[in-house]
């Protein structure tokens, strides 16, 4: 294995956040006084890439993170564990928290434990940030079940950095579910010092409840908020620019029109955003927005699938499937104002307008490599499909078009089941599957 053992414990920040800029931003989410964790001391030259196992944690993998500046890595099980990975990628046998006796949680099937984000401040203040469901939620189309989506803040142990204090949490913001699908999970703190969370169009098939193009709505959006400075009676306030702050939608929402984006990010050194939404019958989709662009950005959901009209494509006994299942109305297909994706991968068949069947049903992202242990890889995107799977390079070109290219697997092969690529503290990349396996990705010669 090439990855190199990080000598180096957690090197505690210093001083207070500076100015919250008005977006995400470049770079990683940190106090801008915190010392970095050092460069790879002996970078690999190369850009074929391979995947190698670190280790197996308990049923579904979910996402692998850091908290800023931390040599260890953290891997959620959708169970409920968080679990730890010291600087040298050893397995710690106690998790790092343990949700499953949370009141009504619920986990299975697309439920479960799904987000994590450090504060950029964890080094001084220990708070962290989980995103779970909660049940029962027998799905379907509404009324509304007595499910919901929630994010909860915890904090470390005040005598061991491995554990966390599981009576510490408290509940940020909850919002109210219909079925047990389309979760989405994703949070990560951009630059700014906010917190950005993805929300899925809350299940069911084809928007039931119209979530996608409601502006007030919480579900199909990605939401930004202030976990700093709570206020109006929240744990949490908004911040001034967001596109709905003085009215017209919910104050959270940033972006709207997106499905299930179950995993995007922050490109770490421009600050572009990358989304990879899975689709409904037909189409995925993966959106790129250039840092400044994203904010008040629709992405055409339920009107659209990706690109496609919803109403042009034929579904079940002839009835488009995502516009009026569920009994709700069809929606007009009106370009205005919408941002649609560089990139998609057809399902195929007779129902969906393009016949081709790329193989892709639930596309994963993704982060762009932005470490320091491959310097010929520096600025590409990597992603996969979880039934597809293999490893996809893109670039985000000038002309904001995205080139993709599959690429070759290794003589041991790609991992199965991908749930979730993301980068650690030091930048490098880590893949998880539904099978709970742990890789690298890493890149060398021929």
């Amino acid at each position: 294995m090439r990855h190199l053992a990080w000598l180096m414990a957690l090197t505690a920040a210093c001083g207070s956040n500076s100015k919250k800029a008005k977006d995400g931003g470049a770079g990683d989410a940190g106090p801008p006084d915190t010392p970095p964790l050092p460069a790879c001391t002996n970078p690999v030259h190369g850009t074929t890439m391979s995947a190698t196992m670190i280790g197996q944690v308990s049923g579904v993998a979910t996402l692998a993170t850091s908290p800023f500046n931390d040599p260890r890595l953290f891997v959620l099980e959708e169970q409920g564990r968080i679990r730890v990975f010291d600087a040298n990628l050893q397995l710690a046998a106690t998790p790092f928290l343990d949700i499953t006796s949370v009141a009504n949680f619920a986990a299975g099937g697309e439920q479960g434990l799904l987000g994590l984000a450090f504060h950029p401040n964890y080094a001084q203040n220990g708070y962290f940030y989980i995103w779970y469901t909660t049940g029962p939620c027998p799905g379907g189309p509404p009324p509304k079940a007595p499910c919901a989506n929630v994010l909860e803040r915890f904090t470390v142990s005040s005598t061991d950095p491995n554990q966390a204090d599981p009576q510490s949490g408290v509940v940020i913001l909850s919002i109210p579910d219909f079925a047990t699908n389309h979760n989405a999970g994703m949070l990560e703190f951009g630059t700014d010092g906010y917190l950005y969370i993805s929300t899925g169009d809350g299940g069911s098939g084809g928007d039931p409840m119209r979530n996608g193009q409601n502006p007030n709505a919480l579900l199909a959006k990605i939401l930004r908020i202030d976990v700093d400075h709570p206020a109006n009676g929240n744990m949490y306030g908004i911040p001034a620019d967001n596109p709905y702050a003085a009215g017209g939608g919910a104050p959270e929402v940033y972006l709207m029109g997106v499905r299930n984006p179950w995993r995007w990010s922050f490109d770490r050194g421009t600050g572009d955003m990358w989304i990879a939404d899975v689709g409904q019958n037909c189409i995925e989709e993966l959106d790129v927005l250039r840092a400044g662009t994203a904010k008040g950005a629709n992405l055409g959901w339920s009107a659209f699938e990706a690109n496609q009209c919803c109403a042009t494509e034929a579904g079940t006994a002839g009835a488009d499937h995502c516009n009026g299942l569920g009994g709700a109305a069809a929606q007009p297909c009106d370009m205005t104002g919408k941002f649609f994706p560089q990139v998609t991968w057809s399902h195929g068949g007779t129902a969906c307008p393009d016949g081709t069947d790329s193989g892709f049903r639930a596309v994963i992202g993704g982060q762009v490599y932005r470490g320091t242990c491959y310097p010929d890889i520096v600025g590409n995107y990597y992603f996969s499909d979880n039934t597809a799977g293999g490893l996809n390079k893109a670039v985000f070109n000038a002309d904001n078009s995205v080139t993709v290219t599959p690429l070759p697997a290794p003589a041991g092969g790609w991992p199965g089941g991908p749930a979730s690529i993301h980068a650690d503290a030091h930048g490098e990349l880590f893949e998880v599957t539904t099978g709970g396996g742990v890789y690298h990705l890493e890149a060398g010669p021929p």
